[in-house]
């Protein structure tokens, strides 16, 4: 059975904001040492798609930086492995706008491929999940689509896509809303659909005036073609605003959590290696219920945060319930509470900045304060 595999490397760009600034929701960093796009390549490696398109738009070199050949998730080969897919086609349709148009983008690749099923995943998604029983379920079932659906409470209006279905797994409604509330069925953006199918889509979508994959193929297709339920159990978190980025990734510094998505039954996640002198901790320095990478080196006191690598705390300098990312430096006796700092941020000493669980102070790439 020969599955291909397609990443959107940019379609949430916008709900992250002030992280997608300077790079694409592919390669945000989460976890202290991963990338979001490192979810979707692992779980695609780890049921044995061996050929991924990563379709781009904006701001994707250091996506490129990071995914390089593919070698770190055995996609580096001859025949297949990672290809990147920058934006292009022709006639009006040259910067996509949604989901429809960035797979019309890359329908030239897809009609030069030969895999008979297309696995497409989005890269706000941080689970572990075998994508091999998703496509399975979608032959046994004689499915057109597959969707990968969740139970989830609702309990803001943030637009969501709401499916029901019958006993059989069936979808039969689809709804796009902002008011759901409650324990609800939602599409997870991870979807199974033969290639040809797919094909056949893009080149009818003129005439049947379909420009959006959720409102027209799903809520208009659900009476008219074969869609599926797969719902998916476990830990999925949705990263889907800033609070949210924050939320799920303090939720690793639960061990459960941490064990579920990064080592469920074998299956891992993988990520760009790179190599760093182990965390040094300094004279009085200390570290509780924290996260830290390689090459830091902590002289003060950081608790229930994230430390990416090669961060340097100093001297009386206390973090806690913060996400510090790469070669930030904390200078001594400043104080960080619910603070997300990017790359390379130096913050003097003396400082003390504080945001909240739910609306976390964010602070700008290579910022100084």
């Amino acid at each position: 059975m020969k599955i291909l595999g397609i990443v959107f490397g940019n379609l949430h760009d916008k709900e992250l904001g002030e992280l997608t600034a300077v790079r694409s929701m592919a390669s945000v960093p989460f976890g202290g040492r991963f990338r979001l796009i490192d979810f979707a390549l692992s779980n695609m490696v780890n049921s044995g798609i061996t050929k991924v398109g990563i379709i781009t738009k904006t701001n994707y070199q250091s996506l490129m930086d990071h995914v390089g050949s593919g070698k770190h998730w055995d996609l580096s080969r001859k025949n297949g492995g990672l290809i990147i897919l920058p934006p292009y086609g022709d006639g009006d349709n040259l910067v996509y706008k949604s989901r429809l148009g960035a797979i019309k983008n890359i329908a030239p690749f897809l009609r030069h491929s030969d895999e008979e099923y297309v696995v497409l995943s989005d890269c706000d998604s941080v689970c572990n999940m075998n994508l091999a029983d998703v496509v399975n379920a979608h032959i046994d079932n004689h499915a057109d689509i597959t969707i990968v659906t969740r139970k989830k409470n609702l309990t803001n209006k943030k637009p969501r896509t709401i499916v029901e279905t019958d006993k059989d797994g069936r979808v039969t409604k689809v709804i796009n809303t902002d008011k759901g509330t409650g324990n609800c069925t939602v599409f997870a953006n991870i979807f199974v659909m033969n290639r040809q199918f797919l094909l056949n889509l893009l080149d009818n979508s003129a005439d049947l005036n379909y420009h959006s994959f959720s409102r027209d193929v799903l809520v208009r297709g659900a009476k008219d073609y074969r869609i599926f339920s797969y719902l998916q159990e476990g830990y999925f978190a949705t990263i889907d605003s800033l609070s949210n980025y924050y939320k799920h990734s303090l939720e690793l510094l639960n061990k459960s959590i941490r064990d579920e998505l990064f080592y469920d039954d074998g299956a891992n996640i993988y990520t760009k290696v790179r190599d760093s002198a182990p965390c040094r901790i300094v004279g009085s320095g200390s570290v509780t219920n924290s996260l830290v990478a390689d090459g830091c080196i902590i002289k003060g006191e950081v608790s229930n945060s994230i430390l990416f690598r090669g961060v340097k705390i100093a001297k009386g300098a206390k973090i806690s319930n913060s996400i510090v990312f790469q070669d930030c430096v904390i200078g001594e006796n400043s104080s960080l509470n619910c603070v997300i700092a990017d790359k390379r941020v130096t913050i003097l000493d003396g400082r003390t900045l504080s945001g909240h669980e739910t609306h976390p102070y964010f602070i700008a790439k290579n910022a100084v304060i």
